[in-house]
């Protein structure tokens, strides 16, 4: 099923969950997200960057791919835009059939970034897609130093946020940070804060930077009421590694067997990460008709 995370997100909300939010960029993560998510019967959302997308994995050739393998599985599955930060880019996404979009003005003035958030939820509900905001600096995990509070999502000026934008899902800043930690590097999170925003706002709070925080935190998180974690760094390091293990056990492995070798392994780490956040086991059919994703 293809769908905005508009629905699927409330449903974690409501029932004390999180559902991946994964990075790709090519056909072989997207099988591997999509097969993951239907045999664990599990919600997910598929995210790209403008930066991936320019670079990479351009939104109008993968929207319609993800569309199609979506349609073939029984459970839901969205295509958002993460961190777009300009109008152009949001709007080529929805042009491409993304089916919802992330507005991330957090590094504007609290004004700026409501006015810039009101406007986007605004069009992209109109559209039927799903708007995500973000409120609170997270920021680069090589410079992370757990001593940066002050960029840290305020609960007042979040519910004010989310009052007057509209929008589905705020991104929260609470100590996580995008990218690689250094090594031996744990971020410190502040759960009080984490606590306080769900109790006030009430709806679905988003972990970016969930690479790298660790498996207790991961838990305790989603424990305090995150409901969407974003996930890049740690598969595509995956996904490298397993490559790499395949032309060191094969140098002569051709090109489509190390591609699958890498979707196997991102498929396996994806399956064990919803079990880790409780999004597996959510969406049981007895039957299905439908027809089924390769």
């Amino acid at each position: 099923m293809y769908v905005s995370m508009k629905e699927m997100l409330l449903h974690a909300h409501e029932n004390n969950y999180a559902v991946m939010a994964i990075n790709c960029v090519n056909m072989e993560q997207a099988k591997a997200i999509i097969q993951a998510a239907s045999e664990e019967h599990s919600a997910v959302i598929i995210n790209i960057s403008p930066r991936q997308m320019k670079a990479h994995g351009h939104g109008d050739i993968l929207a319609p791919m993800i569309r199609n393998m979506a349609e073939k599985v029984p459970v839901p599955v969205a295509f958002n835009l993460d961190h777009g930060a300009t109008y152009e880019d949001i709007t080529k996404a929805m042009e491409y059939g993304f089916s919802s979009v992330m507005i991330d003005s957090s590094s504007c003035e609290f004004e700026e970034n409501v006015r810039r958030t009101q406007m986007i939820a605004s069009l992209a509900h109109g559209k039927g897609l799903s708007c995500e905001a973000e409120l609170g600096h997270v920021g680069q995990a090589s410079q992370a130093d757990n001593d940066k509070m002050d960029l840290y999502t305020n609960v007042e000026q979040a519910k004010e946020f989310v009052e007057r934008t509209g929008c589905d899902c705020l991104a929260v800043a609470i100590g996580t940070a995008h990218g690689s930690y250094p090594e031996g590097f744990v971020p410190k999170l502040d759960f009080q804060r984490l606590k306080e925003l769900k109790e006030r706002l009430a709806m679905p709070l988003v972990l970016h930077g969930g690479s790298g925080a660790g498996e207790e935190n991961i838990r305790k998180v989603v424990a305090c009421g995150i409901n969407k974690i974003n996930v890049c760094t740690d598969l595509f390091k995956h996904a490298r590694k397993a490559m790499a293990d395949a032309l060191e056990e094969n140098p002569n492995i051709d090109y489509m067997d190390l591609c699958m070798a890498a979707q196997n392994a991102m498929k396996d780490f994806i399956k064990d990460y919803m079990r880790l956040i409780g999004s597996s086991g959510r969406y049981i059919f007895e039957k299905y008709d439908g027809p089924e994703l390769d």
